[in-house]
């Protein structure tokens, strides 16, 4: 039934409702887009690149381009009748009290807080556990826009200094600052240059190891992310200028290192970074005066993580011999695989992330794709698993070797993040802080399917929804994936699922091949050559949901973030008739130029391959969204989302293809191209911005759907 509110939109946009989709009553005069004539050669097949100009963000006639989309689509999604109702719950549901797991320093605890009210959240620093907490950085003080987010931080090992850095406007570029913890006053010395890696303190807290990217020629005080970093040293009280290199690559062109101290500042640990798939370390024995670096481990045969160290004994995680992670001790002088000592074993989990704590090694593992940690004594022995509240995400678990206590966060679908305190003497937990959200969720209930992909292979997915939903195929129904970089999609907390359920949307996120959730093997299935399999994974779990009589087509939409936004754009194109909507959001979408954007863009290839080798451009070709859109075609209603500060997944990926797609579209479904301003890839963005975001694309999709919102 048309929705009351349709019949002004209807006389403004002639946006109608057929069989239940949102359709345009005539066609849509898109923005005019021109298309140039470069034409690249790869491996004697010609492919055209018409939208190349649109790579150069600074241009006048990209932003003029930005620019048109944004008036074309902004009137479009605020007069969707759905939106205000979304926008105003979204309020109501982001606005609640939200702590972050405490970090220890000395004396000192540090966490991060949101009073519900902040568009950022605000860095608290206690002299206790139980002493009352006072404010030590507010980014929301930065900027009226609150587009200064607070990055990282990192305290000094006695708990007197304090390293952050801020990112402006959603750029991964970050300047390091540094703030005396007693009076919160900052010292004058600044980073730049710096971008993705950690900084580590001298064990003195005189000064701080950190990568540096070579300077841009055209403009020194900007970092330049085609080159390759180093590693430095900074002595507080000395300009960056007279910042010494400590560690430089100088026989490969891609390896990135980063550095870590060892919490007795014995070793300088440099891990080596080239792809997800496996990793160099190097270490340099900081007793000896203009000592060498140190190989340890060199093979470059499987991921390896050092842990902690108790002496010149190493505790480390590696994928060596062990697809799905174990734990292995190893003499840092003696590092041949020959003299390791296997501490935990391979499991029948695959192995997330571990620490070494207080004389405890504690594993994460994901179970089906949901969370589990378990407990073990230094030498291996184990010491029982980790209480928690039920299938979610767990994280945390940090501290030192002579710690007493270590916290964690957990969160599902329908409970907010609780933070729970672990005690490493009882091994007993409890309820540190425990969120209060503005909502009833007892309604709603979560459950875990399997299905069957086309090739056969099991894949786990989660369903959330109002219990007792029928099964008549008429739920508005939600998908989620991302499927890539060994990541695990396990159940959390979010309150823009929460105002989907109230809608009366389903909401389903897939467990899909590409991800880390049955460890290496499940990885690899899902990368370079293999990426295809992702995408059918996707589509299985559409037509499970289908079948199951959960939702139709006309009842379905399809979501994912930057490598989830590739899933996204690849499956509307390759199904269409399965979507009555899609959001690609910041997506790696033009697949055969997307490691020129810069080296870290590069480092990609791991799962995605490259153009330049023969056989995996012929895989990228067969499923590059922005080189498989086909005219005549009726696609799915698209909202495309993306930022024009985007520096990881650049937003000429989504430029490209919204503006294929708008020129191929062979019905009324609409194809927006959202591009937020002063914004990145998502981390750092401030609530205000997230809230105006989901409001866009739930407003849309609901729309698509013919959704009507509740009533209150």
């Amino acid at each position: 039934m048309l929705h009351r509110h349709f019949v002004s939109l209807a006389a403004t946009f002639g946006i109608v409702f057929m069989s239940g989709n949102l359709v345009l009553a005539k066609d849509l005069a898109y923005p005019a887009v021109e298309r140039g004539a470069v034409i690249d050669t790869y491996h004697g097949v010609r492919i055209a690149d018409p939208y190349r100009w649109l790579e150069n963000p600074e241009s006048s006639a990209t932003r003029e381009f930005v620019q048109r989309q944004n008036a074309f689509a902004e009137p479009l999604l605020e007069a969707l009748p759905q939106r205000p109702w979304i926008r105003s719950r979204l309020e109501a549901l982001w606005n609640y009290e939200r702590v972050g797991v405490p970090r220890k320093k000395g004396n000192h605890y540090f966490f991060l807080r949101n009073d519900g009210r902040q568009n950022q959240s605000v860095l608290y620093v206690a002299d206790g556990l139980d002493a009352a907490p006072r404010v030590l950085f507010d980014p929301n003080a930065t900027r009226d826009d609150a587009t200064v987010a607070l990055a990282r931080f990192e305290p000094s090992p006695d708990g007197k200094l304090l390293a952050y850095s801020l990112s402006d406007g959603g750029t991964d570029w970050e300047i390091w600052k540094f703030r005396r913890i007693a009076d919160g006053v900052d010292l004058p010395d600044e980073l730049r240059q710096t971008k993705f890696w950690e900084l580590s303190w001298a064990a003195d807290g005189s000064g701080v190891y950190y990568s540096r990217y070579p300077a841009r020629a055209d403009d020194p005080a900007r970092g330049d992310d085609q080159g390759q970093p180093a590693v430095y040293f900074h002595a507080l009280g000395a300009a960056q200028s007279n910042d010494k290199p400590v560690y430089r690559v100088t026989d490969h062109p891609t390896r990135t290192p980063s550095a870590s101290l060892s919490e007795d500042g014995n070793w300088l640990f440099v891990s080596l970074f080239d792809g997800y798939r496996a990793n160099g370390i190097e270490a340099i024995d900081q007793r000896v005066a203009g000592a060498k670096p140190k190989t340890i481990f060199g093979a470059w045969d499987a991921r390896y993580t050092i842990l902690g160290n108790e002496g010149d004994t190493l505790f480390v995680q590696t994928t060596h011999a062990a697809p799905r992670g174990r734990i292995i001790a190893v003499d840092v002088n003696d590092p041949q695989p020959s003299a390791w000592r296997e501490l935990v074993s391979q499991s029948d989990l695959a192995m997330d992330e571990a620490s070494y704590v207080g004389g405890h090694l504690i594993v994460r593992y994901v179970r089906d794709a949901h969370g589990v940690a378990k407990l073990f004594d230094r030498d291996g022995k184990a010491k029982g698993e980790v209480d928690v509240p039920g299938m979610g995400t767990i994280a945390g678990f940090g501290g030192g070797a002579k710690d007493h206590e270590t916290f964690f966060a957990y969160a599902d679908y329908l409970s907010a993040g609780q933070v729970m305190r672990l005690d490493l003497q009882t091994l007993q937990t409890s309820v540190f802080r425990e969120p209060k959200i503005a909502a009833d969720t007892t309604p709603y209930e979560t459950r875990q399917v399997f299905y069957r992909s086309k090739d056969g292979t099991q894949v786990p997915m989660y369903i959330t929804q109002r219990k007792g939903a029928p099964r008549d195929g008429r739920a508005p129904t939600l998908l989620y994936g991302y499927g890539g970089f060994n990541v695990s999609t396990t159940p959390a907390f979010r309150p823009s699922v929460i105002a989907w359920l109230e809608m009366g949307g389903t909401y389903v996120e897939a467990n899909l091949r590409g991800g880390g959730e049955y460890g290496d093997a499940w990885h690899e299935a899902g990368t370079k050559t293999r990426k295809q399999n992702v995408f059918d994974d996707f589509i299985a779990a559409a037509e499970y949901l289908i079948a199951e009589r959960i939702t139709s087509p006309a009842k379905l939409a399809i979501s994912g973030r930057s490598n989830g936004g590739l899933l996204v754009g690849a499956t509307l194109l390759q199904r269409p008739d399965l979507f009555a909507a899609a959001l690609p959001a910041v997506g790696v979408l033009d697949m055969l130029r997307y490691h020129t954007a810069s080296a870290n863009a590069r480092q990609w290839s791991s799962d995605y391959g490259l153009s330049e080798n023969a056989e995996e451009f012929a895989a990228l070709r067969a499923y590059s969204p922005v080189h498989n859109v086909k005219a005549g075609v009726c696609y799915p209603a698209t909202l495309v989302t993306t930022a024009d500060r985007d520096d990881r997944v650049v937003p000429w990926h989504s430029y490209k293809f919204a503006a294929e797609l708008q020129r191929a579209q062979a019905c009324r479904r609409p194809v927006l191209l959202r591009v937020e301003t002063r914004a990145g890839h998502g981390a750092g963005k401030p609530v205000w911005m997230q809230i105006d975001d989901f409001a866009d694309q739930w407003a849309f999709i609901a729309a698509a759907m013919g959704m009507e919102m509740p009533r209150r």
